[in-house]
């Protein structure tokens, strides 16, 4: 399959480098309590197919398994959080932080606001859910993908 790169990204320190041949999902920001933890603020994710995704270096792409579901990729050189993995499925959620810009991307919704830090607001305008999300990106689970 030779489609056209649709976008590029990696980490802090280049150790892992990436693009992504095939369509991307909007922007969607989780303001889950993991996704704080992990990113230190809530997250904003696009996401593609996994075999969309060509690393071109992944010398320092390691995982931690966040739950029983669901996976996180970071470089372990510099500490980038870079990917959240379903176990589950062929989809594949990148922090949209690390793209290369322009993205050509952008934010459509927020999910698990439930959970949002109390020290910022939401007055996007945005679709808010108080959970998180199921739709042609993303089957159900126990952990609801960003």
């Amino acid at each position: 399959m030779n489609q056209k790169k649709r976008a590029s990204g990696g980490c802090l320190c280049r150790s892992v480098r990436f693009e992504v041949k095939g369509e991307m999902r909007p922007v969607v920001a989780c303001h889950c309590r993991q996704c704080q933890r992990w990113h230190g603020h809530y997250a904003s994710y696009s996401a593609a197919t996994r075999d969309d995704v060509v690393f071109s270096s992944d010398e320092g792409l390691t995982w931690f398994h966040s739950s029983e579901s669901a996976r996180r990729g970071f470089c372990a050189h510099c500490g980038t959080s870079l990917f959240w993995d379903r176990l589950a499925g062929d989809i594949l959620s990148i922090a949209a932080g690390v793209l290369d810009q322009p993205s050509g991307l952008e934010t459509v919704r927020h999910i698990f606001v439930k959970d949002k830090g109390d020290y910022y607001e939401l007055d996007d305008g945005l679709p808010k859910l108080m959970a998180g999300q199921d739709d042609a990106w993303h089957g159900g689970g126990e952990e609801m993908p960003p």
